[in-house]
């Protein structure tokens, strides 16, 4: 997540770490609630429902408020801010068109390896260029290193450590140019010619890369590798060797060395040294920076990287996008089930170096507290938490991406005509429903608390499972149809206050403590962190976003959870509560001057630890209005048309949705318990026929009767009536 975190309240080394820069900060935050001040564009979507016109207005200010902010971002945002961006037709300033653009450039650029991983795209810093930009090797533990020539391409606050000379370096077969232009500098004199570091000593377990920052010229045909020395094994072998890729370009390459995959790579290294195998004694290395690196790739990447691309096909129609890019999606889903062992666990599995699932954090049964370096690396948005090994919240995601791609690889294989590419062979449909089930089926049964009747956060590499009352993961277990019938019932259950949890710090109604939704947790956490967040107990309860705080965004799945278990009368008594509560905070000038110390509540944003999430870096608050679209309306894409399913309160009418952008048409729907109303606001002329699939049930269109789906051609002006039957 993008660090629910302050470094300033639990320190690392020292290292004041601010959690996002001013240029990123400029670059991705968005206006606050002063923008709802200004007329929401006329052609914005608007919700109505006779008698309920105020609340309506609410939720299309709130909308407006965070929608100029749900472009693309970093890729674990790729699936909930894909369809809250792309379905309102805003025509204003003729930018219809940009939200699509910018989705299409952004997931076909989207960096993937030759293995498939996708990567995280978050801002710079010194930990793993393709992952999350913390931890770093300066907040680990002894054994890890850096020696940094030049800190020129690091914002600050994401380093902690200074830059340092050439001393202490030992150059074989070249000269010393010194250290300028953000580098140390080398020139060979020799053939085969190497750099050897200083002694060293390196924990390997907090050290699975060594990264590399430098530039090479004149040294196309050189084989560059990096070899050790350990404790056990004081001289330089070939045993201990493993090639780099020559770089080559005018700007610094990084350069991340998986020594964990090779077998000599353990206990203590003493020393490294890189060898050219330069074959002309000449060329010229620019030495920037070499240094530890944990492993702070996310497991969620591929997942959300699959149902981003699978919301942008479905709402845009872009076949050219889908030929491009169904060949990484193929690739990504497939990473997930042979690198996490999707396909022989029935879970994700993650067992990559630090991502064990287990607490950085021990203490003794007289309070000493011990950092455990290297454990508890994050895997998602929640990037204190340790989850990882057999992780439930990577698993339920996963099998969300499954849903996605059984539907695509459905549609590809009954439209030859798209031609759609093979040369990523396409997945059986039967297989990935199979393995669909199973996924569920083993999650349910493994990550399942049978005493506090809710998900855990997995099982650690140790076989445990940590459970903190997680309302984010459940409600998401729930939403995306994870969740048994059973289990769900047994989560709303909990987080209603119709059941108790003994031991929870939030229960009954304190649950609800801040109103906009749920506590991310329920019950108090000093313990399950990664060593990097070292002093949660500095924080009371509540004034952490992952401990007793809460993030507005994620009440779209709390009220899509109520809805889909309890109906859509509790769904709405939750959304007006949160209704209650914006309009109050608009009423005190935005959530800024809301929550300024005369309440309780602090917000989380821009560099400042809080326990509530609402603004600033929290994209995600887009989501909640998505209820009255996806929710009450039942509205979603399809890959021939769309699908309408309306939920109304009782003391709903109707419902009327304005302005839904569907591929190259504009509708308008209006729904009540007996008829369906679609009007066609604008239409490209080369639009092909829709079809409409509808509820269960017997309905009439004029005099024709009309069970599973109709068919329609959507022509600006036209407009047709569906009428349900007794």
């Amino acid at each position: 997540m993008t660090t629910r975190c302050s470094w300033g309240t639990s320190p690392v080394n020292s290292v004041r770490i601010v959690f996002i820069s001013i240029v990123i900060f400029i670059a991705f935050s968005f206006a606050s609630s002063s923008a709802v001040a200004q007329s929401i564009p006329q052609d914005f979507p608007r919700f109505i429902v006779p008698g309920h016109e105020a609340a309506m207005d609410s939720m299309r200010a709130l909308y407006w408020l965070h929608y100029p902010g749900a472009g693309p971002k970093a890729t674990l945002w790729d699936e909930w801010l894909t369809a809250p961006s792309l379905w309102p037709a805003v025509m204003t300033d003729d930018q219809s068109d940009t939200p699509r653009r910018q989705w299409a450039n952004t997931l076909a650029s989207r960096g993937m390896d030759d293995d498939g991983y996708v990567f995280t795209h978050q801002h710079a810093s010194i930990a793993h260029q393709h992952g999350w930009p913390f931890p770093f090797w300066k907040q680990g533990g002894p054994g890890t290193w850096g020696w940094h020539f030049s800190l020129a391409s690091v914002p600050n606050g994401w380093h902690g450590t200074e830059a340092k000379d050439q001393q202490g370096w030992v150059l074989s077969g070249a000269a010393d140019e010194g250290v300028h232009d953000d580098a140390w500098w080398f020139r060979f004199t020799e053939s085969n010619g190497g750099v050897t570091t200083p002694p060293l000593h390196i924990d390997v377990f907090q050290s699975p890369f060594i990264q590399i920052r430098w530039k090479m010229e004149g040294l196309a045909d050189a084989k560059p590798f990096i070899e050790w020395t350990r404790e056990d094994a004081p001289e330089f072998d070939p045993s201990r060797r493993m090639s780099i890729e020559p770089v080559a370009g005018d700007s610094f390459t990084y350069s991340m060395i998986p020594l964990y995959r090779h077998p000599e790579w353990k206990g203590v290294v003493t020393q490294m040294r890189i060898s050219f195998v330069n074959r002309q004694p000449n060329g010229l290395v620019g030495l920037q920076a070499i240094f530890t690196q944990y492993d702070t790739r996310h497991n969620i990447n591929n997942s959300n990287f699959v149902r981003g691309c699978s919301n942008y096909f479905l709402w845009s129609g872009d076949l050219k996008f889908l030929r491009g890019q169904i060949g990484r999606m193929r690739r990504a889903v497939r990473f997930v089930m042979d690198e996490f062992h999707a396909l022989d666990e029935g879970v994700v599995l993650t067992d990559w170096v630090g991502h064990g699932g287990r607490t950085g954090i021990q203490r003794g049964a007289d309070g000493t507290k011990t950092l455990l370096y290297g454990r508890g690396v994050g895997n998602n948005y929640w990037d204190l938490l340790p989850f990882g090994h057999k992780d439930s919240y990577a698993t339920v995601q996963y099998y969300d991406a499954l849903q996605h791609m059984i539907a695509l690889e459905g549609a590809i294989a009954s439209h030859p005509d798209w031609s759609i590419p093979d040369e990523v062979p396409a997945f059986d449909v039967d297989m990935l429903k199979q393995h669909a089930a199973n996924i569920k089926r083993t999650g349910n049964e493994l990550f399942w608390n049978s005493d506090t009747q809710r998900f855990t956060a997995g099982v650690d590499i140790d076989g445990v499972s940590h459970d903190y009352g997680f309302a984010f993961l459940n409600l998401e277990a729930v939403y995306y149809d994870f969740a048994t019938p059973n289990h769900a019932g047994a989560i709303l259950n909990w987080l209603s206050g119709d059941r108790i949890v003994a031991g929870d710090t939030a229960q009954g109604d304190d649950i609800y403590h801040w109103r906009f939704g749920p506590r991310a947790t329920t019950k108090r956490n000093i313990d399950y962190y990664g060593w990097f967040w070292s002093n949660p107990e500095g924080i009371p309860w509540g004034g952490q976003v992952q401990d007793g705080g809460g993030v507005l965004g994620f009440s779209f799945h709390d009220l899509m959870a109520r809805l889909k278990t309890r109906g859509p009368d509790d769904a709405w008594n939750r959304l007006q509560e949160i209704i209650a509560w914006f309009d109050e905070v608009q009423a005190a000038g935005g959530y800024r001057a809301y929550y300024d110390g005369t309440r309780d509540g602090t917000l989380q944003g821009g560099g400042t630890a809080g326990g509530l999430g609402c603004d600033q870096e929290f994209f995600e608050s887009v989501l909640v209005p998505q209820i009255m679209i996806e929710g009450f309306l039942g509205f979603a894409p399809t890959v021939d048309g769309f699908s309408v399913d309306p939920k109304l309160p009782e003391d709903w009418p109707e419902l009327t949705v304005t302005r839904i952008r569907l591929r190259d048409v504009v509708y308008d729907l209006h729904v009540s318990l007996d008829s369906i109303d679609v009007a066609v606001v604008d239409s490209d002329a080369d639009s092909t026929d829709v079809v409409v699939t509808l509820p269960a049930g017997a309905w009439m269109h004029e005099d024709i009767e009309v069970e599973t789906s109709i068919t329609i051609s959507p022509e600006t002006g036209s407009s047709f009536t569906l009428m349900r039957q007794p």
